[in-house]
């Protein structure tokens, strides 16, 4: 990183420089925290002993960079976190989707642009600001795309507190926000973590489809429905499949039954607005989709990470689930004879659940 003169920058003053520039770019908080995390390390080292990344070989691949910030980048002194909400105005329909077994659940965050690039380009921008007190100093950005512990950063920073689900948490605005860090050499002045105030409440815990939080701030990723139906590319245990319903890309039940998420407000940024109608979409009309259509209609998309297989395995799955409807069993038809055998292979498992559920309803006639 590159030094710089620090006799010469009033850094109280360009903290709340940097607060006034990130809300002017669209976050509704910033804070700064040193790069301290041993606690966080341990906790880390122990959930990856457990084997909880599952198929996630990059948690384990990165070492201590991502608990040791000055490994990742040399001559970091203090991670500045910043939050943007992303909670479409349709939020609260959420649970009427999720209860619609012939619709498409996909978790709020991505019905939108994807955040990764949106929320890197105001970072930048924010770094600019600064180096314009400063002049050129030290720094990286990053959204969700290195080694980094985002959440107990953005707790150390004052952003929030860590959840009995893993996710982080404010009392301003429960937790349908991302979080983006500039890793920086400036010695700004640190805030205050923030405190705990889940209590005694563990409706995150009861609600989960799969039971993957397996005790409070533990997270088995093996069972939880965002991997799943994200990051596995291959067959989704047989066993888990039915407890997964429609939820096709993610899951929010934890956040949805949160009651802190009563403070949440809805995003002003209009790139985060649903597109193509896809949240609350029918399961038969995705289904349909050919990988072209696919790929435009989710272009700029954090959906686009599930890749077209994937895509269609989930949505066979939710078919699966879903009561067996002659406009159901006929897309599951459709694609018995799939390219992919990953597809094959849970549309005939789909097939076999109609069946099954058509076997055990007696004749109306």
């Amino acid at each position: 990183m590159t030094s710089i003169d620090t006799t010469t920058v009033n850094y109280g003053a360009l903290l709340a420089d940097i607060r006034h520039w990130g809300a002017e770019l669209g976050f509704q908080a910033v804070g700064v925290a040193g790069i301290e995390l041993d606690e966080d390390e341990t906790h880390l080292l122990n959930w990856l002993d457990a084997g909880y990344h599952g198929e996630m070989d990059y948690m384990a691949r990165h070492g201590g960079k991502r608990s040791r910030p000055a490994d990742l980048q040399p001559g970091t002194l203090r991670v500045i976190s910043a939050r943007m909400d992303y909670a479409p105005s349709g939020i609260a329909h959420a649970w009427d989707v999720i209860n619609d077994a012939e619709r498409a659940y996909v978790s709020r965050y991505a019905l939108g642009r994807d955040y990764h690039k949106l929320l890197r380009s105001r970072l930048q921008k924010l770094a600019e600001r600064i180096a314009g007190v400063t002049g050129p100093f030290g720094h990286r950005v990053f959204t969700d795309s290195a080694p980094v512990l985002e959440k107990a950063l953005g707790r150390n920073a004052g952003l929030g507190w860590i959840g009995k689900h893993t996710l982080l948490l404010s009392r301003d605005a429960g937790s349908w926000f991302f979080l983006g860090e500039i890793y920086t050499d400036l010695p700004l002045p640190v805030d205050a973590p923030a405190t705990a105030h889940c209590g005694t409440c563990t409706r995150c815990i009861e609600i989960c489809p799969t039971h993957a939080i397996v005790a409070p701030y533990k997270l088995d990723a093996r069972r939880c429905i965002s991997y799943l139906t994200i990051e596995l590319r291959g067959s989704i245990p047989e066993e888990l499949r039915p407890l997964i319903g429609n939820r096709i890309f993610g899951c929010d039940d934890c956040q949805l039954v949160c009651p802190w998420n009563k403070f949440a407000q809805s995003t002003p940024e209009a790139d985060f607005a649903p597109r193509h109608g896809l949240d609350g979409a029918m399961l038969v009309e995705l289904f349909a989709w050919s990988e072209q259509e696919f790929l435009d209609r989710t272009a700029g998309m954090a959906i686009r990470r599930t890749g077209y297989e994937g895509w269609l395995r989930n949505i066979a799955v939710a078919l699966g689930n879903a009561a067996p409807t002659p406009a159901i069993i006929e897309a599951l038809r459709s694609r018995a004879q799939d390219a992919s055998a990953l597809v094959r292979e849970h549309v005939a498992w789909a097939l076999r659940e109609c069946g099954r559920k058509s076997a055990a309803t007696p004749d109306a006639s």
